[in-house]
């Protein structure tokens, strides 16, 4: 019997959906499509918000399909968002989100940012955060502030 498996990418599929079930489950988004627009929501809003230097070696530390995602429509050569507070953040990512998402954008944002606290280097993580204007790094686990 023959397989024609690529284990590259049969191991980002599964990581892929191990990210989105924690999400499903752990944070209480209902469905797998939820899981997955919550996880680009953020995704795109916090890119945006990076410099593309940034940008770049968050998006090195995502799974191969993760990584897809994030850099869905990006341009690297926009500068870095001016988002600076909670309330343009979570507007941004409302804006994200499919009409009649069942959460807020505050919840979204905490969710993935815990997912993402959990899953990737801690460095990486540190440096992130360290980058984000005070206001923005209590959206992230207590932890990685």
């Amino acid at each position: 019997m023959t397989t024609n498996h690529i284990a590259a990418l049969d191991h980002t599929i599964q990581t892929t959906n191990l990210w989105l079930k924690k999400l499903e489950e752990e944070h209480h988004l209902g469905t797998r499509h939820h899981a997955y627009s919550a996880l680009r929501a953020v995704l795109h809003t916090l890119r945006d918000r990076l410099t593309p230097e940034q940008a770049v070696h968050l998006g090195a530390q995502l799974p191969i399909l993760v990584r897809g995602i994030y850099y869905e429509g990006w341009h690297m050569g926009a500068k870095a968002g001016s988002l600076r507070h909670v309330d343009e953040f979570l507007a941004r990512v409302a804006h994200e989100l499919p009409p009649q998402f069942p959460r807020d954008a505050l919840g979204v944002a905490k969710a993935v940012f815990d997912l993402l606290w959990k899953e990737l280097d801690p460095g990486e993580i540190a440096k992130i955060t360290a980058s984000l204007p005070q206001p923005l790094r209590a959206l992230w686990p207590q932890a990685a502030q």
